[in-house]
């Protein structure tokens, strides 16, 4: 009875001797996968669970961000809306109406005539709040384009000394012409 059952059914001719080697290689094979650490069956249980969570991490981290980045945006609306109404001009409303390109389309607001001298001279600045527009001074201006540049739609530069040898220096041209 020295015999293993698998010699037993070898010798009864029940087994054939190439299924019986393939047995045994598969089991040396998995002897010598457990010395050598390799992956068995709960370590790769394990492993896909750990690649679970880290994929769940970086979902995490992933909403986070997105999450800080709309509160910096919402934030910073905020900043804006309450620079323009804490430094609202009084009366700049009027019948006059002030044109403006908003990216390609053509925008007016209708102000009183000394709103659109300034508006001209460079001394206001026209900024977009929520769905409409409104004329704020020019260091205002300055502070929202810090923290949004699309805000602030129309600005004059103050105009620079012309050049020496412009041959029309002396013809200067209007901004606030009246059509």
């Amino acid at each position: 009875m020295g015999n293993s059952l698998q010699e037993q059914l070898l010798k009864a001719g029940l087994v054939d001797s190439g299924k019986s080697r393939k047995v045994q290689q598969e089991q040396r094979r998995k002897q010598r996968r457990a010395r050598k650490g390799q992956a068995t069956e709960p370590d790769r249980v394990r492993l896909e669970a750990e690649r679970q969570r880290a994929r769940q991490i970086e979902r995490d981290r992933e909403l986070n961000r997105q999450r800080q980045e709309a509160a910096a945006r919402k934030a910073l609306a905020t900043q804006i809306r309450q620079l323009v109404e804490s430094n609202r001009l009084d009366d700049w409303r009027g019948g006059i109406a002030y044109a403006f390109v908003d990216g390609k389309r053509v925008k007016q607001i209708h102000v009183s005539d000394a709103v659109r001298r300034q508006l001209a001279d460079g001394r206001l600045a026209i900024v977009r709040l929520d769905d409409h527009y409104e004329p704020v001074a020019m260091a205002v201006a300055e502070k929202i384009a810090a923290r949004d540049p699309e805000r602030v739609i129309r600005h004059h530069e103050p105009e620079s000394e012309p050049d020496g040898d412009d041959p029309y220096a002396e013809f200067k041209v209007p901004d606030d012409l009246m059509w």
